[in-house]
């Protein structure tokens, strides 16, 4: 146990080393690189600079960013500065403006069909969220517009019990985010979660399942959860009241994650695992779910936590996945019924797929 304390206490004095609250914005940048637009809901609250920092608000508020992407940017990286930051060789934010709450993102997304929100996990900043889903997005090649459902994380390494307080606060902002998509005519909203951000759209998927059985599934086209960081027994009961869960409901999951190891750790875990890194799929047998086992990809990966935003290697094959979508006409299909074919998944419960390096699946049912 101690080497993990020992392991902790390493990154957050490093985490403590970068003033991590600057965000500089460089309009200029935007002719330099590559734009993406990229569109936030937040629950941080405004300070007087203008910024979101980790306090909570009262309300939800709606924002549109442009992020330029440098020319030099390759796939799986994400490089950028907090301060003079060089816009051919990082990520640079080029514009934010605050949008006049839903109407304001109504006149944004007119006429979009689909919108995936990025849900972040502990220790992060707004805009370094920012950059991740603007880095995802246009790796993969998201189709429609990209939203980030920013909740305030404090941003420390050692704000970890600061932030699971602010995960449970926010569940309402993401409820009512999704409800406002849909009521603006949104035909498809698929929810994309990493780490703590999966324990956040469980909760808030619950909630709303108590509230109106059925829910998730009239309102969401897709679930994923990237390496959530996410309780076994708490994942189970999360998914016994959820009638009907969206499909595809899948599971990214890595068993040389170290964080998620450390994490099980600490909360006297002896076995070490999180729902992110499981090693069976025996206990979520019964769930209409798909776990995705990513392990073969974390050598290539800059993070083990985040091996499908890292890993160039696996973002080349969901890349193609979704290039194969558009260049046949089956917008209506998902990646997963091209990986796997519904035959070949288990249909009354959970489908393990283990991907290999040559973008092979192995398919085994419990």
């Amino acid at each position: 146990m101690l080497r993990y304390f020992i392991v902790l206490l390493l990154f957050l004095s490093l985490s403590a080393c970068v003033d991590r609250t600057v965000s500089e914005i460089v309009p200029s940048a935007v002719t330099v690189g590559t734009p993406e637009t990229i569109f936030a809901s937040t629950t941080r609250a405004r300070e007087v600079d203008g910024s979101y920092g980790f306090r909570r608000g009262e309300s939800l508020q709606f924002l549109e960013t442009t992020v330029s992407i440098p020319p030099t940017h390759t796939p799986g990286t994400l490089k950028f500065s907090y301060a003079n930051p060089n816009p051919q060789k990082e990520f640079v934010l080029t514009g934010v403006t605050e949008l006049d709450g839903p109407r304001g993102l109504r006149e944004h997304l007119r006429g979009q069909d689909d919108v995936t929100i990025f849900v972040h996990g502990y220790n992060s900043t707004q805009t370094e969220t920012i950059f991740r889903a603007a880095q995802l997005t246009h790796d993969i090649g998201l189709p429609g517009s990209t939203l980030v459902y920013s909740w305030p994380s404090r941003a420390t390494g050692y704000g970890y019990a600061y932030d699971l307080d602010s995960m449970l606060f926010a569940r309402d902002g993401l409820e009512q985010t999704i409800r406002e998509l849909k009521a603006m005519g949104v035909k498809r909203v698929i929810l994309v979660a990493h780490s703590m951000g999966g324990a956040l759209s469980m909760e808030m998927m619950r909630q709303a399942e108590l509230q109106e059985p059925g829910w998730a599934k009239r309102n969401l086209e897709g679930v994923v959860l990237i390496s959530p960081d996410l309780d076994l027994d708490l994942f189970r009961s999360q998914m016994k009241r959820i009638d009907n869960p969206p499909d595809p409901f899948l599971v990214m999951v890595s068993q040389k994650d170290k964080i998620l190891n450390i994490s099980a750790r600490l909360r006297g875990t002896d076995e070490g695992e999180r729902l992110g890194n499981i090693s069976s799929i025996a206990s979520l047998e019964e769930f209409p779910i798909s776990v995705i086992d990513t392990t073969a990809f974390n050598s290539d990966a800059a993070s083990s936590h985040f091996v499908a935003a890292t890993s160039p290697a696996l973002l080349s094959i969901l890349s193609s996945l979704r290039r194969i979508n558009s260049t046949f006409g089956r917008e209506d299909r998902q990646a997963i019924d091209i990986l796997v074919p519904p035959s070949e998944r288990n249909p009354d419960g959970a489908t393990e797929i283990v991907l290999t390096e040559t973008g092979q699946a192995e398919v085994t049912t419990p």
